[in-house]
């Protein structure tokens, strides 16, 4: 059986934004009846779980550690990459997605990759918003760097503690949406397996690592 990646059809370029312009969407009144579930706290997890949050959906966060300030994304270092192109050295968002598909030893799917270079010029205004405080120039402006076998200086960093400051920018986002109620944190949590009902997820069975307890949540 092969594995369906759900990776919408066309040109390579052109596959995600077909996608976004033609699926359905929520209307902003109806999204605090739908209740999402996000498992794990790290960059990934902790973005989508603000994300969707500030834009009205009911969030139910699991992570097995303390806090998700303890997510492991901590550990990264060296950068974010992004097609900001600041260095004028002929960075774009094709040179980004080639030299990505090449570091990962031709692996990783492409129409991923290709959208995740698409919107990294995003995610970098995302964290300055959120206060990451990337290294900057003389001038003011954010600082790039070569890293990684790159064509160009395209690596945005906070010194050694890149993994750290933007853990903690997500966090703060995070803890915003909390306060407001639209997250609800379970720490000490670990996700035993996936409820389906007729070929959709609708929730997940976890485990309580403090009391032992099996519980189920919907979503």
């Amino acid at each position: 059986m092969s594995l369906d990646s759900k990776i919408p059809h066309g040109p390579l370029k052109d596959k995600w934004k077909n996608h976004k312009d033609h699926m359905n969407l929520v209307a902003p009144n109806n999204r605090d009846k739908i209740d999402i579930i996000v498992v794990g706290t790290g960059l990934a997890g902790g973005s989508a779980a603000a994300t969707l949050a500030e834009q009205g959906y009911n969030v139910k966060a699991f992570c097995y550690q303390d806090s998700p300030r303890r997510a492991h994304s901590i550990a990264a270092q060296g950068g974010i990459n992004a097609a900001k192109n600041y260095q004028g050295d002929g960075d774009s968002t094709y040179r980004l997605f080639y030299d990505t598909i090449k570091g990962g030893d031709y692996r990783a799917r492409e129409a991923n990759v290709y959208r995740l270079a698409e919107v990294s010029a995003n995610i970098i205004d995302q964290c300055v918003a959120q206060g990451v405080p990337f290294g900057r120039e003389y001038g003011g402006q954010l600082d790039n760097r070569s890293f990684g076998g790159v064509q160009v200086k395209r690596t945005f960093y906070a010194k050694g503690q890149t993994g750290q400051q933007l853990l903690l920018g997500a966090y703060s986002a995070m803890s915003r949406q909390i306060g407001k109620g639209r997250i609800k944190m379970y720490n000490r949590h670990e996700m035993m397996d996936l409820v389906i009902v007729d070929g959709k997820a609708r929730g997940i069975i976890a485990r309580n690592l403090v009391t032992g307890e099996i519980e189920r949540h919907s979503a």
